[in-house]
């Protein structure tokens, strides 16, 4: 007897929420048709992820939109849920539908016990999907690690060509926004 494991569409994914099967603080993403338990975060990450998303309100303004912990769209089957994004501006708000890659200057995940997951299953389906620059905010070695160029290789598989890593006491310019530096100091956590 052959198990197969049942895949979702997003669109499956997406009805399910709607039918109430998730709980109201229950943390979901779909991934390549999985339903995956997102993590909880410690304080590190919240704190990160709290002056993360000060230091860039500050310096994205009217220029995109941040978005913090709200689904994006991977098609067919992939809806994560990344720590933050920055999208390029739109009318709607993005009310119509959640953002595509096409629409994403920047995805965002901080990362302490979800490092592993992050740095394998999320880049590769990151490069995937074609997102063009992918940060994860390393709290377990304490430095961002800045990834672009996503590619396929030989195998079908997919990665990004270039990793760049910053220490907590520089700065990085934004992608996308070359005259936006991000001071890292004010970022990660004490």
């Amino acid at each position: 007897m052959t198990i197969t494991t049942k895949r979702f569409t997003i669109n499956e994914y997406e009805r399910l929420a709607e039918l109430g099967f998730f709980k109201e603080n229950d943390r979901f993403e779909l991934i390549k048709g999985e339903i995956i338990p997102m993590v909880a975060k410690g304080k590190p990450h919240a704190v990160c992820e709290t002056r993360l998303f000060r230091e860039l309100f500050k310096l994205v303004v009217d220029n995109a939109t941040l978005r913090g912990q709200q689904p994006i769209i991977i098609p067919y089957n992939s809806q994560p849920e990344p720590d933050l994004t920055i999208v390029r501006n739109r009318a709607d708000d993005y009310l119509d539908a959640h953002p595509c890659p096409a629409d994403i200057l920047l995805l965002i995940e901080i990362a302490d016990s979800s490092l592993k997951y992050d740095q394998e299953v999320k880049l590769s389906l990151y490069a995937e999907a074609d997102i063009s620059d992918y940060w994860i905010f390393n709290l377990v070695d304490n430095y961002l690690e800045s990834y672009s160029e996503p590619y396929q290789n030989l195998s079908n598989k997919f990665g990004y060509r270039r990793k760049f890593i910053s220490l907590p006491n520089e700065s990085i310019i934004l992608p996308s926004f070359p005259d936006l530096t991000l001071n890292l100091s004010k970022v990660f956590p004490g």
